[in-house]
């Protein structure tokens, strides 16, 4: 069987084990800045996959991360950051680890092995929902149990991978291929590849998410407050962008239990918690249409 790409020696780093500490840190960073360009070339087909998740959003859809390993770790990362950036529920973005809970912490023999159980963990989804399978090597038999099963239902699949040839390749309707050559050590995919895979799901979940009318601007006016620095910041978001002191920010959002849209919509359009609650509500949710009047004033 031939070797795959990100279980190749890399020429630049055979002497690593002779450096001094400086020069392993280095090496490394050398070798990092080689992911963000390499995620650079893909930036059409991660923009594809921003739109296909979107769209699944507005229908009801969920985004379900399936991965082995350090794959599915990062994707149970990623998903488990939406929730308290974003105010969406915890089923909207999910991340699947082959072998289940205890591959959290431990590595689980032959999971990533395992055609029939990526089968079964796929029947989660449903037709709406956006499966994304991310693999360094695309080659897990996990993964492709779960897209057979994804495309049994014609659920949408998008594949994450650093590797052009693996199996997932030819499986997925969209592919994002981040090739970033051979690892530091050889075969340590949680390094440059799970850069990259950090780097694409960031984009993904994020992307989409702006896409649906979580952010305005660049701020995130659906995070939870739920501690004291998270309502520093509501109080920061709401003054910056309604225009108002702190103290006023503070009063309207302790009246609307913290809610940053509802106080900004009250606030700009002069008009009560509940009408402002009703204006969100017939716009979606989405800040800019309910404003749209006052941007352009």
């Amino acid at each position: 069987m031939s070797e795959i790409i990100t279980e190749y020696r890399n020429e630049n780093t055979k002497d690593i084990d002779l450096l001094s500490t400086i020069d392993i840190v280095r090496k490394m960073n050398e070798e990092d800045k080689i992911v963000a360009q390499a995620v650079e070339y893909e930036s059409e087909n991660i923009a594809r996959a921003i739109d296909i998740i979107s769209k699944q959003f507005l229908t009801g859809g969920h985004l379900i991360y399936f991965g082995a390993g350090t794959s599915g770790r990062l994707g149970i990362l990623d998903a488990s950051e939406c929730p308290p950036t974003f105010s969406v529920e915890p089923d909207m973005v999910q991340g699947i680890i082959a072998g289940g809970y205890d591959a959290m912490r431990f590595a689980v023999e032959g999971a990533e092995d395992n055609y029939d159980a990526g089968y079964e963990d796929a029947k989660i989804l449903s037709e709406n929902d956006v499966a994304v399978v991310i693999s360094a090597s695309g080659n897990p038999k996990y993964l492709l149990g779960v897209l057979a099963y994804a495309d049994e239902i014609g659920c949408k699949t998008i594949g994450i991978t650093c590797n052009s040839q693996g199996k997932i390749a030819d499986e997925v309707g969209t592919l994002i291929c981040v090739e970033v050559g051979p690892e530091v050590i050889a075969g340590s995919s949680r390094l440059k590849a799970g850069t990259a895979q950090k780097m694409v799901l960031n984009m993904l979940s994020t992307g989409s998410m702006i896409k649906i009318g979580k952010t305005y601007e660049n701020f995130m006016i659906d995070l939870k407050a739920t501690n004291e620095k998270l309502k520093d910041r509501a109080i920061r978001i709401v003054s910056q962008i309604a225009n108002v002191n702190n103290a006023t920010a503070f009063e309207t959002l302790e009246k609307c239990n913290w809610k940053i849209k509802t106080a900004i919509v009250s606030i700009m359009k002069k008009v009560s918690i509940d009408e402002a609650e009703k204006e969100l509500k017939h716009y979606h949710g989405v800040l800019r249409r309910v404003l749209g009047d006052l941007i352009l004033s």
